[in-house]
């Protein structure tokens, strides 16, 4: 028998996810279409981005409170990284806009056995 799920849920925890994911993905396409247009992003599509991906982290430590030390966790702070080094960088923005792009695609995609590498399986997906 393995041991209690330490997971936290609540009623309407995954639809907040979804909606928090769909206001998440407005915003990188908003700050991309500005980006990779040639202009700046309209500072509303920054501020849905940086407000709905730290909500998503919240939920996500929240939910689960070893998460910052799995995988998914981790690669939040690589992330973090990446989006300094995407501040400070102007000229390789464009090409760490992809990078970043394509690294959080592949964590928010890949199976959850590599992305919660040591979470009970009777957690909720």
């Amino acid at each position: 028998m393995s041991a209690p799920s330490r997971y936290r849920d609540f009623p309407g925890r995954r639809w907040l996810g979804v909606a928090l994911r769909a206001a998440h993905l407005a915003g990188v396409v908003g700050v991309g279409a500005g980006l990779l247009g040639g202009g700046a992003a309209d500072p509303h599509f920054s501020v849905l981005l940086v407000l709905s991906g730290l909500g998503m982290a919240a939920l996500d430590a929240w939910s689960n409170p070893r998460w910052l030390a799995e995988p998914a966790g981790l690669s939040l702070l690589v992330k973090f990284a990446l989006l300094g080094w995407f501040l400070a960088d102007e000229v390789r923005r464009p090409q760490l806009f992809w990078i970043i792009l394509v690294f959080s695609v592949v964590f928010a995609h890949a199976p959850a056995s590599f992305r919660h590498r040591g979470r009970s399986r009777r957690h909720p997906e």
